[in-house]
C-alpha cells in the first residue's frame, strides 16, 4: 500500500467518524428537545434546561431554538427570548440559504417590543425583524400592526398610519388596528378619517369582540370633537351596552363617558348624567383607582355640581 493511499484511508476513517459523532450528538439533542417538550406543561425550567443542553449539541438545529425561544417567552424572558429566535434565525438561514420562518422574525421584534415597553431597550431594535417578517410573509398583518407601533413611539408617525393601513389590508378583521389607527388620525385632529375607520372596523367587528367596546369610546369621542354631542351619546351607549354584555370591568370609564356626553345635551339629562357619574364615582374614585382617574373623578364632581348634585 502506497503512502498516498494508506494517507487517503486515514482521512476517510476520520471523517467517518467525525459524522457519527456528529450524528450520535444530533439524536442526542433531539431526544433532549423530546424530553423538553414532555416536561414544558408541568415544568417549564426543566424544559428550557433541556432545550438549552440540546442547543449545545446541536447548534445549528433550528427548531431546537425555536422551542427554547418559545421557553423563555412562557417565562417573559424577552432578553434571552430574543436571543434564541436570533440563533434559530441564523440556522435557518444557513439551512435555506436565505431568510425564512417569519415566525422568528416576528417574535424576536415581540420579545425587543416588551423590552422596550420596560425601558431596557430601544423601540427601534424591534423595527428589522418587524420588517423581516413582513418581508418573508407579506400577509402577517400583525407584523405590519406592531411595526406601525414601534414606528409612532419613533416619532414616525406618517410611517405608523402606513403600516396599521397595510395591516388592515391584509387581515381586515383584527379590529385592534382600527383602533389605533383611528386614534391617529384623532390625535391630528383628522376626524372624518377617524370617522371612517372606526365606522369600517364595526362592520368588522362581533358581539363578543374584546375591542368593541374601544372601537364605539374613540367613536363616540371623534363625533364630540366634531360637536355632534347627540350622536357621541348613541356611540357612548353603545360602547356601554357592550362593555355590560362583555362583563368588560376594565371599562370602568364607560360609566364617566355616557355621564359627561349626558350633561351636554341640549337640553342635558340630568338624572342620567348624575345616575352614571355616581357609579364611576363609587367603582373608581373612591379607591385604588382614584390616582389613575384623577382628572375625571375631578370633573365628575364639577360637572354634578353644576347640575345641582352631589357625589356620595
Amino acid at each position: 500500500m502506497s503512502a498516498k493511499t494508506a494517507k487517503s484511508l486515514v482521512v476517510v476513517a476520520v471523517t467517518a467518524l467525525a459524522a457519527a459523532a456528529c450524528s450520535r450528538s444530533n439524536i442526542e439533542a433531539v431526544n433532549l428537545a423530546n424530553e423538553g417538550d414532555q416536561a414544558k406543561a408541568a415544568n417549564i425550567d426543566e424544559a428550557i434546561s433541556k432545550y438549552e443542553q440540546a442547543t449545545k449539541l446541536d447548534p445549528d438545529n433550528a427548531r431546537i431554538w425555536w422551542k427554547l425561544a418559545l421557553g423563555y417567552e412562557k417565562k417573559e424572558d424577552w432578553q434571552k427570548m430574543a436571543q434564541a429566535c436570533t440563533k434559530a434565525e441564523e440556522a435557518a438561514e444557513k439551512a435555506d440559504k436565505k431568510k425564512t420562518h417569519a415566525d422568528y422574525y416576528f417574535r424576536q421584534g415581540y420579545a425587543l417590543e416588551q423590552l422596550a415597553e420596560k425601558g431596557d431597550g430601544p423601540w427601534n431594535d424591534a423595527k428589522a425583524p418587524f420588517q423581516a417578517a413582513a418581508q418573508i410573509d407579506p400577509n402577517l398583518g400583525q407584523a405590519y400592526g406592531e411595526l406601525a407601533m414601534v414606528l409612532l413611539h419613533g416619532d414616525d408617525e406618517a410611517g405608523a398610519i402606513q403600516n396599521w393601513t397595510k395591516a388592515l389590508e391584509v387581515k381586515p378583521d383584527e379590529t385592534q388596528y382600527y383602533v389605533l389607527l383611528a386614534d391617529e388620525y384623532r390625535r391630528l385632529m383628522m376626524y372624518d378619517l377617524a370617522e371612517q375607520v372606526l365606522r369600517e372596523g364595526l362592520s368588522f367587528a362581533k358581539e363578543d369582540d374584546k375591542h368593541l367596546f374601544n372601537l364605539h369610546a374613540l367613536l363616540g369621542d371623534v363625533y364630540e370633537n366634531k360637536g355632534d354631542i347627540q350622536r357621541a351619546v348613541t356611540e357612548y351607549e353603545a360602547g356601554k351596552k357592550s362593555c355590560d354584555s362583555n362583563k368588560c370591568n376594565d371599562h370602568k370609564e364607560a360609566y364617566f363617558y355616557l355621564g359627561a356626553s349626558y350633561s351636554e345635551l341640549n337640553p342635558p339629562k340630568k338624572n342620567e348624567a348624575i345616575q352614571q357619574l355616581q357609579s364611576f364615582w363609587k367603582i373608581t374614585c373612591k379607591g385604588a383607582l382614584a390616582a389613575k382617574f384623577a382628572d375625571q373623578c375631578a370633573q365628575s364632581q364639577e360637572i354634578v355640581r353644576r347640575m345641582g348634585g352631589s357625589l356620595q
